[in-house]
């Protein structure tokens, strides 16, 4: 995964609104955007930064500079959102924030933003977008990859086969995801079941297309970490020809995830090398 260098971006709302009762959706502008190598990926992502309260950000803002002068307290806090689409004509990025009330740092937030309001922002990053030379795509994920996914699916070679697994709330968090491919999609609505379990079940239960896959895999880590071991154990998928990643961890907030995520990777190699089953949680 590639990362932009540290540049603080400000751009200012140009509207919001709810596509799902679950997604705040967000198109950002502003002269600053112009500059961005946004386009090659489909999961490009950006890393919004939320000033602690009270505290004034000295301009321009400066990440090294913030973490180098102020005491830890006051250092802000940074959550990564994915490009959901990017126009270049008219210069405006598009980011979908989960919202599930008050819970969290985002999802407040977005759902009180207001066109004109400023938001700052590190990236774009990313590393994914569909081969051409696959025989079939497979992707999968819950809510946190779905603009991803989305984004892919625009993607697509004419024609190309691709499976769609997305596990969501219930039906009312569905979203059209058109594309020039011939994509089978399934909405997994989750109900009372663990994050991402309906989500292992559909890809152990799929017949696999013969010929090569290029799969894209990202979500809750504990059933990236499953899917992750059947791909490259059970189906000998090459790692070149998958990418999968925990988006985030169950428990934990996004600093608490970050800290953690090297052992987690340490792990997921490990599982490469034994036949024990990984357990959901």
């Amino acid at each position: 995964m590639t990362d932009r260098p540290k540049k603080v971006t400000s751009a200012r709302v140009l509207r919001t609104w709810r596509p799902t009762p679950h997604v705040v959706r967000l198109v950002l502008g502003g002269e600053e955007l112009a500059s961005l190598p946004v386009g090659e990926f489909t999961d490009h992502y950006i890393k919004v930064v939320f000033p602690v309260a009270g505290v004034d950000l000295p301009r321009p803002v400066d990440l090294a500079a913030i973490r180098r002068d102020l005491p830890r307290e006051q250092w802000p806090r940074l959550r990564a959102y994915t490009v959901r689409d990017w126009d270049a004509a008219a210069g405006e990025l598009t980011v979908d924030v989960v919202h599930h009330g008050d819970e969290g740092l985002a999802g407040p937030w977005a759902a009180a933003l207001r066109p004109g309001d400023e938001v700052l922002f590190v990236g774009p990053g990313g590393a994914y977008a569909p081969s051409p030379a696959a025989d079939w795509h497979l992707l999968v994920g819950d809510e946190s990859a779905l603009p991803a996914i989305a984004a892919s699916l625009a993607r697509l070679p004419v024609g190309a086969p691709a499976h769609v697994f997305i596990e969501v709330d219930g039906p009312a968090d569905e979203q059209p995801l058109p594309s020039p491919g011939a994509v089978r999609l399934t909405w997994l609505h989750r109900g009372v079941r663990p994050v991402g379990e309906a989500l292992v079940d559909a890809v152990r239960g799929l017949d696999f297309p013969a010929g090569r896959v290029h799969a894209f895999v990202h979500g809750e880590a504990s059933f990236v970490r499953r899917l992750r071991r059947l791909l490259r154990v059970e189906r000998s998928v090459p790692r070149d020809w998958l990418s999968i990643s925990g988006y985030w961890r169950r428990g934990l907030d996004d600093e608490g995830w970050r800290a953690t995520k090297p052992d987690w990777n340490r792990q997921v190699e490990a599982d490469e090398e034994t036949r024990v089953p990984v357990p959901l949680g």
